[in-house]
């Protein structure tokens, strides 16, 4: 079997006749936590929602495990390992959260298993265990993230697509949710595919990058080079360099041919 858990080839998809994803290829190595960044508009979470069938995809191959998934059934994919943990969450709002939780097993079929997940999950997000009873939509920001993310790893998936886990979170919440998605990666082996806008966060978690503008990948590296590139840091760490005037480098060099 192959290391790449996920590999796209050449993947287009659109919004009507808005052309919004423009030949991707990418790969996700077993076991990894690679990252998407992007300005808003890029394209980032589309490449999410086509890769978990919820949006379909025109051209190109989606291949998870070594088996075409392209244009399948999202009840389908889930069942074959992968999760989206959807931008804005998505939890049911009326549901209390262990119910949330139970909902995530739901495609499971080692039911007697559930129950030890469940306790070991909830040790990862203790204000779980405490507002277990509660409502969901009566739940924080914060804590929405965290029944979602959790309910993700109760369907005991082999990967993740993440959307955004910051959005609308305070710099101590967004540090906390990244150290669990980096300890769930590293305790559980979890793969994780990122979308985020903070990209100092997404660079220091992940160990792969991709940058997309336009619908398409301009950039790719391992997230340490990345780091340490003057296009990165200026236009998506915020750290300006000294002379650096006008439109970016890599459009005005084309480093990504």
């Amino acid at each position: 079997m192959s290391d790449d858990i996920l590999t796209l080839s050449n993947v287009e998809s659109s919004y009507g006749r808005i052309k919004a994803v423009r030949g991707i290829s990418l790969r996700v190595p077993r076991e990894s936590i690679v990252t998407i960044l992007g300005a808003n508009g890029a394209g980032k979470s589309t490449i999410l929602r086509t890769v978990s069938g919820t949006l379909e995809a025109e051209k190109g191959k989606i291949a998870l495990n070594g088996q075409n998934i392209t244009n399948h059934d999202p009840a389908d994919i889930v069942r074959r390992g992968q999760v989206h943990v959807p931008e804005g969450r998505e939890i049911f709002p009326l549901l209390s959260v262990q119910d949330n939780l139970l909902m995530g097993s739901y495609t499971r079929k080692d039911r007697d298993n559930v129950a030890q997940d469940l306790e070991t999950i909830m040790g990862y997000f203790p204000d779980l265990r405490d507002r277990a009873r509660q409502s969901a939509g009566l739940l924080s920001g914060g804590q929405q993230q965290m029944l979602a993310i959790s309910r993700a790893l109760m369907a005991r998936p082999d990967l993740i697509l993440m959307d955004e886990p910051s959005l609308g979170l305070s710099p101590r919440l967004t540090k906390e949710i990244f150290e669990i998605v980096v300890r769930i990666n590293r305790e559980r082996g979890t793969t994780i595919l990122l979308v985020e806008q903070n990209a100092s966060m997404a660079l220091n978690a992940a160990d792969y990058g991709y940058v997309l503008e336009n619908g398409r990948i301009v950039l790719e590296d391992t997230c340490a080079a990345l780091r340490e590139m003057d296009d990165i840091k200026e236009f998506y760490l915020g750290m300006k360099a000294e002379g650096v005037r006008g439109a970016r480098r890599w459009k005005k060099t084309k480093t990504w041919r």
